[in-house]
């Protein structure tokens, strides 16, 4: 009987303790779970970096030409041109043009200084290729209360002289006719900038302007072939019109951006001052 009753302790005993256990897990998993203490918030995720913000590259802008050489006033093209094909012929980048005053005048070469020019006419002149001469400094002055203003309305007001001067492929002078960008090129370079010679290239010079803030002055290229590949340009005047030179057997002469051929083949603008 002894034996029995030591057996009966032991299994009490073992029972008490597996029961003990279970009533404190219990009890730790309801104080873990108690509204008292609450399980810590977790932390908020970081805010996801700002995108950087996105920078367009400007253009370049055209180089400029700070003075140059101006020689001869003559009352007809033809007399122009022969003067500045001799100058030519001495290695000379001579090319003429109408003056506000009706008159043909021939430029050449492109200096840094004044005095640079000034230097290179007077060798010219001892041997005997000009005669009387005025250095020119084509790029407004910095003194003045609007350069951009007055650069805009310089390049109309110089697109407008060569109104009515017939078309050539190719051409650059006013003795053989303009195409597009030799039309283009001439007037800007009459205004200090150094534009690239063909549409193409002029196109990819500027900066691009929205049709909402064309300003005169502004170059408007358009593709007018199958390729759908920049081939044609004028200068933007304001009131939605522009001056170009339109093909064969055509003049130098005005168009709407809104013409019914012009509009559909319409590129974009650019500016470059």
């Amino acid at each position: 009987m002894a034996g029995m009753g030591t057996k009966k302790t032991a299994w009490f005993r073992h029972t008490a303790s597996a029961l003990f256990g279970l009533t404190c897990a219990a009890l730790m998993t309801f104080s873990c779970a108690s509204p008292q203490q609450p399980m810590p918030a977790r932390m908020p995720a970081p805010p996801p970096p700002a995108p950087a913000p996105l920078v367009v590259p400007e253009a370049p802008r055209l180089p400029t030409i700070q003075f140059t050489i101006q020689a001869g006033a003559f009352s007809t093209s033809d007399r122009a041109a022969l003067y500045a094909e001799r100058l030519e012929a001495a290695g000379l980048d001579a090319y003429y043009f109408i003056d506000t005053d009706g008159l043909y005048k021939v430029r050449f070469e492109r200096f840094e200084t004044r005095e640079a020019a000034l230097a290179r006419a007077l060798a010219l002149q001892s041997r005997g290729l000009i005669e009387a001469f005025y250095i020119i400094h084509p790029v407004p002055g910095a003194h003045q209360a609007d350069v951009r203003r007055n650069l805009q309305e310089s390049i109309v007001e110089t697109a407008r002289r060569f109104l009515g001067i017939p078309y050539r492929w190719g051409g650059a002078s006013v003795r053989d006719g303009f195409d597009c960008s030799g039309l283009t090129m001439t007037v800007y370079r009459l205004n200090g900038l150094e534009l690239p010679r063909n549409a193409y290239s002029q196109y990819h010079a500027g900066t691009p302007v929205a049709g909402h803030a064309l300003e005169p002055g502004d170059l408007v290229f358009f593709a007018t072939g199958k390729s759908h590949r920049i081939s044609h340009v004028g200068i933007y005047t304001g009131d939605g019109r522009f001056i170009h030179a339109p093909g064969r057997g055509k003049r130098i002469r005005t168009a709407s951006l809104s013409n019914g051929y012009f509009k559909p083949r319409y590129k974009g603008a650019r500016r470059y001052h």
